[in-house]
């Protein structure tokens, strides 16, 4: 039956990768990509439909805006069902300083915020059985062997203070940018948990570690040395077990938002398989801590 998923970051890397393999492997499958430019005319070959909705995943009145027309297409009959959200979408600051338009800091918005509110304002429109993958990191870890020396781990705090600018120590660091984004990946493993609790039978969410990926654009923000080191150099890792290819990340991708991997919702899926996050990202009152704020932080002004 034909139907749609909704994807963030399907514009460039594993992302890219999964949108064609979701493409290719279900016909019946039509993409709506969400970016601030148009990726869908280079995905919509052969036949495939795919459409596009522009935002700035860094604007929560952007993702509303994004939000508000998917649920007026849907309900125009102008799109089929939906069936899926994709929140692949991710960004990496070098420093824990950048805000954006709504007064949070900027990998915050982009990788916890945005996502819960997608899942928030399109949830009343996904029927059941259908998906939901949050791409998050194991470098939430926050040790050697996941974060492999280049990424601190991740320092948690009472989301009013993480949700905003200078939350860890020297601000205007890589590092403290490095561990936003650790931290903000732990988040989005709690939201996750939390979402599965709260969501209807038959609507899984489940989080997505793709590993370490080397050449993708999330570094686009870094210095020129590590742009380079991300392009031309630690793409040889590929070649060993601490790393995935591109290629083999985006159809881990695809294979968990087409249920081909088994996971139940709530789970966290390693590359191709169900596994166990660390140990610090089940903690039910974090979870619920964040549910909350997240519901004000993302509350539609007055």
């Amino acid at each position: 039956m034909k139907h749609t998923i909704v994807m963030t970051g399907a514009s460039r890397g594993i992302g890219r990768v999964a949108a064609e393999q979701i493409l290719r492997r279900s016909p019946e499958a039509h993409l709506l990509v969400v970016s601030r430019g148009s990726s869908a005319a280079r995905l919509a070959t052969g036949g495939r439909t795919v459409s596009y909705v522009p935002a700035d995943l860094g604007s929560l009145r952007s993702v509303r805006s994004a939000a508000t027309e998917i649920r007026a297409r849907l309900d125009d009959g102008e799109l089929p069902p939906l069936r899926g959200f994709v929140g692949n979408a991710g960004v990496q600051y070098t420093n824990a300083l950048t805000e954006g338009p709504d007064g949070f800091e900027s990998t915050f918005t982009v990788n916890v915020l945005a996502n819960h509110l997608f899942i928030r304002l399109l949830q009343d429109r996904i029927p059941a059985p259908a998906r939901i993958v949050i791409t998050v990191s194991d470098t939430h870890f926050g040790d050697l062997r996941h974060n492999l020396g280049m990424v601190p781990g991740p320092d948690w705090k009472s989301p009013d203070v993480l949700a905003r600018t200078g939350a860890f120590p020297r601000p205007d660091t890589t590092a403290a940018g490095r561990t936003a984004y650790s931290t903000s990946k732990l988040a989005a493993i709690y939201l996750v948990h939390e979402h599965a609790r709260r969501l209807p039978a038959g609507i899984d969410v489940v989080a997505y570690n793709p590993g370490f990926v080397p050449g993708t654009g999330l570094a686009r923000n870094a210095d020129p040395v590590s742009r380079f080191a991300m392009r031309r150099v630690l793409p040889a890792m590929t070649l060993t077990p601490f790393a995935t290819t591109r290629g083999t990340a985006g159809r881990h991708l695809a294979d968990v938002v087409l249920g081909t991997t088994r996971a139940p919702t709530g789970s966290y899926v390693d590359r191709g398989r169900e596994a166990r996050s660390s140990e610090e990202s089940y903690d039910p009152r974090r979870e619920g801590e964040l549910w909350d704020a997240a519901e004000r932080f993302t509350a539609p002004p007055p």
